[in-house]
């Protein structure tokens, strides 16, 4: 009779240098690998941004979409075992949001196919939910996608694109024709940016339509040899389907305000008046940067009772005026390029608990000021303070666009 080998046998077996062969672990269904791709989204932002993805309608809708898509992992059993033994940031250990409802401007089906989770199956009386079999085969062309073998090859324009939106060289619009899909174009499908990186030839349907073989690279690693329509019925089910626009020109920076400018906010940029000792020693270096949407006079009353200044008075150094820009993404930006000279300083706030704030930078104000004339030029992409040099370093060098971002900010 043969002998069923147990645990401790194959590790006897492994110490004598033979090998035991291993089951391969049953393969993922689509669904399960929409799961796991979005999760691994989720801790990519973690890592960028330092903190897990919130609610509410200031932030970013890609952050709205990941802080919903945690929440319902932490709710599902069946995720949550799927993507655990992944989760090394602890992200579900933390308990979910009662956010409920806060999200209702944004439709619950929308949003759930943005996290790749299934719909729960409506009432059968109620068939608005149910889609085309057109609908259907171009979902499943879009779930089924292989490994990208060269993605190391396509890692680098993800990442460059999406600083491009960062800093306004791009934007996001609306999909709305099949003659946007072309060879070199970015696209967000299924909550992910999509890079078609081959068209093949133009071909007719049996109905007469024109149709074409495309190569789609997905930000997450996989790729899809679907077909121009079904990736155009993809990105017109998806109530957040999105192109992301070529490079634009214009100024992000104007000396002065044009009619029909719409007034978004302001850059601050200020100087403590604490006695905190690496504060005193440094007073002409350490400031603190941020946007606000009102007056900087009012964002600075009670300065001495709030720990983001310090639990002290603070002097305004410059303002600069914002016209139809993104206020976070801008300040984003500006943080992430002045982050190696990031104040590490703690303070207590009125009821003694200690608090970091996050917004002050160890850094001459003329560099600050160098950081605004580049963003207005459109030179700012891939620059970031270098402390040692005490100036803006190029942080890579690849060819960089040399457009331009869109909006305008003048100087106070």
């Amino acid at each position: 009779m043969g002998k069923t080998f147990t645990d401790d046998d194959d590790a006897l077996l492994a110490e004598l240098g033979v090998e035991v062969e291993t089951k391969k672990a049953p393969s993922r269904t689509p669904r399960e690998e929409r799961i796991v791709a979005g999760f691994e989204e989720i801790q990519r932002f973690v890592e960028e941004n330092g903190q897990a993805p919130q609610h509410g309608e200031d932030r970013d809708i890609f952050e709205r979409l990941y802080a919903v898509r945690l929440d319902r992992i932490r709710e599902q059993a069946d995720a949550r075992a799927l993507v655990e033994a992944i989760d090394h940031q602890g992200l579900l250990a933390v308990g979910g949001t009662a956010y409920a409802v806060a999200e209702d401007d944004l439709d619950d089906d929308a949003l759930l196919a943005e996290l790749g989770i299934d719909v729960e199956t409506p009432p059968i009386t109620e068939l608005r939910h149910v889609r085309s079999t057109a609908e259907r085969r171009a979902a499943e062309e879009v779930a089924n996608r292989d490994r990208c073998e060269d993605f190391d090859k396509f890692k680098p324009l993800f990442e460059h694109v999406q600083k491009e939106l960062d800093t306004g060289l791009r934007e996001t619009r609306p999909f709305e024709m099949k003659a946007e899909i072309e060879k070199g174009r970015f696209f967000i499908v299924g909550g992910q940016k999509a890079y078609v990186a081959e068209k093949g030839e133009t071909t007719l349907t049996d109905q007469g339509r024109t149709d074409a073989r495309l190569r789609v690279i997905f930000d997450n690693g996989t790729e899809s040899n679907m077909l121009l329509r079904s990736l155009q019925r993809a990105l017109n089910k998806d109530e957040a389907g999105r192109r992301i626009t070529e490079p634009t020109a214009g100024p992000l920076f104007s000396d002065q305000k044009i009619d029909g400018d719409e007034a978004s906010g302001t850059i601050y940029v200020l100087r403590s008046k604490s006695e905190h000792p690496l504060v005193a020693e440094n007073r002409d270096l350490v400031h603190k940067i941020g946007v606000t949407n009102m007056s900087v006079e009012k964002r600075i009353a009670g300065a001495q009772l709030q720990p983001t200044f310090l639990m002290d008075n603070v002097e305004i150094v410059a303002t600069y005026e914002l016209y139809n820009i993104n206020r976070t993404k801008l300040e984003n930006l500006i943080h992430r390029i002045f982050e190696p000279a990031r104040l590490e300083i703690e303070v207590r706030d009125r009821f003694g608990r200690p608090v970091i704030p996050r917004e002050w930078f160890l850094v001459p104000l003329f560099v600050i000021e160098e950081a605004v004339e580049r963003i207005k030029d459109g030179t700012i992409s891939g620059c970031v303070y270098d402390p040692q040099q005490a100036s803006l370093i190029r942080r890579d060098t690849s060819a960089l666009a040399d457009a331009k971002p869109n909006g305008k900010v003048g100087h106070e």
